[in-house]
């Protein structure tokens, strides 16, 4: 009999990060080195709490509908960051370990997840456990990795939200090709905080840039000087214009005042749910008629994008959604192979006729690594994307619809059996998580 494996989730979810979880269980029922497979509830936060879910018992139709059930409600997710003068939380997780025999433990996350997962891993293991760490990757912005792309080509979870900005921006085209006589501007604010693969993407919609669109990108810095101007010869062109920007885009002459922003627990700004947004901040600039005047008549107006960019199941790539599957595959055949410090990775193995491989990547080379939106791909006058960007994104959208089984009218989704029996059996006492204490 093998020993235990613990999988859990941090940070904000995807439409594919439960495939990612879906590919980690359905591979280790098959292993012989995997016993039991547990799910953090809410992520390390959960394993500290001893709040482990035994997701082997589950019901594998329950878990083969993973697929189409988004978001991280699944198993949960969490924003706790494992800092390293906080001893007392991880002298808890080796007692967990301990008491539960784990031997595996794999975290589904961004940046800072796969800090968790090389910390938690190389902890255990200083302290005589025989413990394998694995990173499962995911997140939207696609900020994981090194900017040559050679560590991971892309993250599970970015193509399902390209596909949502890419369907998204030709329909509010249509709105505003419809409206425009009185609503001529429309400003739409993507994800991403100052990572620009989000925004980038509703060049998608448009590959041969017949829409009046500008896409400014977090990487490049501009004025609101600037971009009165370049939206008004727009609307002397076209009459209209639409405008996707990135949240975390800093207009010289229109900061957000640090009393508006709202951070989360690793200090990162959440920009979407700040006080008040850039769209909105640029859109009432634009409306200000003491300092500007638009070319046409009618006002600007902004639609600021939420949540949904990450959980919409309807506009999921299908492409994405399997590659999140093999991702979560690879992560359990590393695992029971016993190669300790990796995060399982998507490499392009032929980028002219799109195929991809699966390998690893060193954990301690991805944790906490950033990458950027490629210069080279920014255009000159830095309001739009070049055909090279086009070229790599493009694949990642997939083609066809996303097949969502549907019963009286509502969406099939996974139903997880989260009755107090399908917990493990708590066998340590209560703790509160260091970070989590008055």
């Amino acid at each position: 009999m093998g020993k235990n494996m613990i999988v859990a989730q941090s940070g904000g979810p995807s439409p594919v990060i439960n495939n990612t979880l879906r590919g980690i269980v359905e591979t280790a029922r098959q292993m012989d080195e995997i016993d039991t497979v547990y799910g953090g509830w809410h992520g390390i936060e959960g394993v500290l709490k001893e709040e482990l879910i035994n997701l082997s018992a589950q019901c594998p139709e329950e878990i083969a509908l993973l697929r189409t059930t988004p978001a991280a409600g699944s198993i949960g997710t969490c924003r706790y960051k494992l800092k390293d003068h906080q001893n007392e939380d991880f002298d808890r997780i080796i007692e967990i370990f301990k008491a539960h025999n784990i031997g595996y433990f794999v975290y589904i996350g961004g940046n800072d997840s796969m800090d968790t997962a090389n910390k938690v891993a190389n902890v255990a293991r200083e302290r005589g456990l025989d413990v394998c760490g694995i990173g499962g990757p995911k997140t939207i912005d696609n900020d994981v990795g090194d900017s040559e792309f050679q560590l991971i080509d892309h993250t599970p979870g970015y193509g399902s939200t390209a596909r949502y900005w890419s369907n998204y921006v030709q329909m509010a085209n249509e709105e505003n090709n419809g409206s425009c006589p009185a609503d001529p501007v429309l400003v739409l604010q993507a994800m991403g905080r100052k990572i620009g693969y989000i925004p980038a993407a509703a060049r998608l919609a448009d590959p041969n840039r017949e829409m009046p669109l500008q896409i400014y990108l977090a990487e490049r810095k501009v004025s609101i000087d600037q971009i009165r101007h370049n939206v008004n010869e727009m609307l002397k062109e076209h009459g209209r214009a639409i405008l996707v920007v990135s949240e975390g885009l800093e207009i010289d002459g229109l900061e957000i005042p640090e009393e508006f922003k709202v951070r989360d627990s690793f200090g990162h700004v959440m920009l979407s749910s700040s006080k008040i947004t850039v769209a909105q901040m640029l859109t009432n600039a634009l409306n200000d008629k003491e300092k500007f005047k638009l070319a046409v008549k009618g006002a600007a107006r902004c639609n600021v994008s939420g949540t949904h960019q990450r959980n919409d199941i309807i506009h999921a790539s299908n492409v994405d959604l399997t590659e999140a599957y093999y991702v979560g595959q690879k992560a359990a055949l590393l695992a029971a192979g016993g190669e300790h410090g990796y995060m399982a990775s998507i490499l392009r193995a032929d980028r002219e006729n799109y195929t991809v491989e699966y390998g690893k990547a060193p954990l301690p080379e991805v944790a906490n690594s950033e990458r950027h939106f490629p210069k080279a791909w920014i255009s000159e006058c830095g309001t739009d994307v070049t055909d090279e960007f086009i070229k790599y994104a493009r694949p990642l959208i997939g083609d066809n619809w996303v097949s969502v089984p549907i019963i009286d009218g509502r969406i099939r989704l996974a139903k997880l059996n989260m009755s107090k029996e399908m917990f493990a059996d708590q066998k340590l006492d209560a703790y509160i998580p260091q970070a989590d204490r008055s």
